[in-house]
């Protein structure tokens, strides 16, 4: 199975431990973060993974070097500009010829999250992505109507709700994970060109009838080191509880 880790970010909210380092290898419990995320992810049978890098690049391609790759494939697709979450994986989508679905994971994520059952999820319910989300407190959120379909997103920040075609009464909001499924499939539908969001992209697909399909996440341990704060309390479990299996 293959996959990407989005690695790409400056991690701003994380400066100063950001200023000479990327935030992939921003440790928890003395582990970077694209370390947690890599073995979690061949944990749940992904032997391939291209990662995107930006900032500080070779520091990411020296690490991986030091720790072999941990026995796997690991490629780098080094993006000259930030291409945001959309942008980054058209760019890589040539590493996804095998005709299978990919799993896609951000770096900055802390989660236990079961990536099979995910997996499995999205193999049953034939859908063109699947994404994982809960019902937490997020500035963004996705849209789905009673079938769990994709519908809308709503930015609170600016309070803006866009609908993928017209509003659907009842539907639920729930903030995306980080973390999804996609059929390769999806690539030559990706008609959006250099710098932009994969969640507008589901926004436009789910508009011309194409499956976005939520997996609820909120059995499952869930963090973001979106901050020092965040940072620091992720940090404070893992002392506790170790890292997710």
């Amino acid at each position: 199975m293959k996959a990407m880790v989005l690695a790409a970010g400056v991690g701003s909210r994380l400066r100063p431990l950001t200023d000479e380092k990327p935030k992939a290898l921003v440790e928890v419990a003395g582990t970077p973060m694209l370390e947690i995320v890599i073995k979690r992810l061949m944990a749940a049978d992904v032997d391939e993974i291209i990662v995107n890098v930006f900032h500080f690049p070779d520091q990411i391609a020296d690490f991986l070097k030091g720790r072999k790759n941990f026995g796997i494939r690991i490629e780098l697709s080094r993006e000259t500009e930030l291409l945001d979450t959309g942008g980054g994986l058209k760019k890589a989508a040539d590493f996804f010829n095998d005709g299978k679905p990919l799993l896609v994971h951000n770096v900055d994520v802390f989660s236990g999250v079961d990536l099979k059952k995910l997996y499995s999820h999205h193999l049953k319910s034939r859908s063109l992505a699947t994404v994982s989300v809960r019902s937490r407190k997020s500035g963004r959120l996705f849209i789905f109507d009673k079938s769990g379909k994709l519908c809308g997103w709503e930015s609170k920040n600016e309070g803006k709700v866009e609908w993928a075609n017209a509003p659907v009464p009842g539907a639920e909001r729930l903030a995306f994970d980080g973390i999804h499924v996609l059929s390769p499939d999806i690539f030559p539908r990706l008609i959006e060109s250099g710098v932009f969001s994969i969640t507008k992209a589901y926004l436009r697909l789910a508009g011309r009838g194409e499956t976005i399909s939520a997996f609820r996440g909120d059995e499952f341990l869930w963090r973001d080191i979106g901050g020092l704060g965040k940072l620091e309390e992720i940090r404070r479990y893992a002392q506790e509880h170790g890292l997710p299996a």
